[in-house]
């Protein structure tokens, strides 16, 4: 699969870690946020890398070039911050069958090889990585609804009120279908193209939508605590690799 990585925007609530450089060359355990994101999908298969570009692309198309581990790399440009919905619609011309989206500001160390296969199996339309989270932090992301089958039957971004706990993890497989979702979604209450009315769309549609439940640990970096936190993860992953008896 193609693989598309967004990675467009400023990180304001980061700083100041983003005062100087995009939100994915933050570094996370010694690397960049995006690296971790490239390595990840690599091991997946990835047969191109679609980086979605914006605020400080520079740094990021000088530090990475064109490719990763031998996989090829291709930059497109979101001008503005409109959204995710507007950032994917930026790699419409290079994709023609099914692909994976990672969002770049996650850190996963997860089952993301579930989604990609379920996406193969041709069983679903399109499959996300979803988590619960404390009510509290529900907010923050797009939340789910799913049926008794296990396949997505709403999202809403960052509601004031969710209306579940289970929420978007920011990895996703989709087929084209997603980009003509894009086209006809309508500005948010934020003023942004959102992903999760994209979906919305699809799932209206008749597009079946599965949900495969975290096994793992994820760390969605928006704030510098969650690169902290995220640290601590891969360390103590790391440590516990390194105590492991030997057979």
């Amino acid at each position: 699969m193609h693989t598309v990585v967004l990675a467009a925007g400023k990180g304001t609530r980061l700083r100041p870690l983003t005062d100087d450089k995009p939100k994915g060359m933050v570094e996370v355990d010694g690397k960049p946020i995006l690296t971790h994101c490239f390595e990840q999908v690599v091991e997946l298969g990835a047969e191109e890398l679609l980086v979605v570009v914006g605020y400080e692309k520079e740094q990021i198309i000088e530090h990475y070039g064109d490719d990763f581990q031998g996989v090829p790399i291709t930059y497109t440009h979101q001008r503005e911050q409109k959204g995710l919905a507007h950032a994917l619609l930026t790699v419409e011309d290079h994709i023609d069958d099914d692909f994976m989206l990672i969002l770049g500001d996650n850190v996963f160390n997860a089952n993301l090889s579930d989604v990609v296969n379920r996406q193969q199996e041709q069983r679903a339309d399109a499959a996300f990585l979803v988590e619960e989270v404390p009510w509290e932090e529900a907010s923050r992301y797009g939340v789910c609804d799913t049926n008794k089958y296990g396949e997505i039957t709403d999202v809403v971004e960052k509601p004031d009120d969710p209306p579940s706990n289970l929420v978007m993890t920011g990895f996703y497989t989709f087929t084209p279908a997603i980009f003509h979702a894009c086209h006809l979604v309508q500005p948010s209450d934020r003023g942004e193209y959102e992903i999760s009315e994209a979906i919305d769309l699809l799932i209206q549609s008749g597009h079946t939508i599965d949900a495969i439940r975290l096994d793992g640990w994820r760390s969605d970096i928006g704030y510098p605590e969650d690169r902290d936190a995220a640290e601590e993860h891969l360390q103590g992953q790391r440590e516990a690799t390194l105590e492991a008896p030997t057979q």
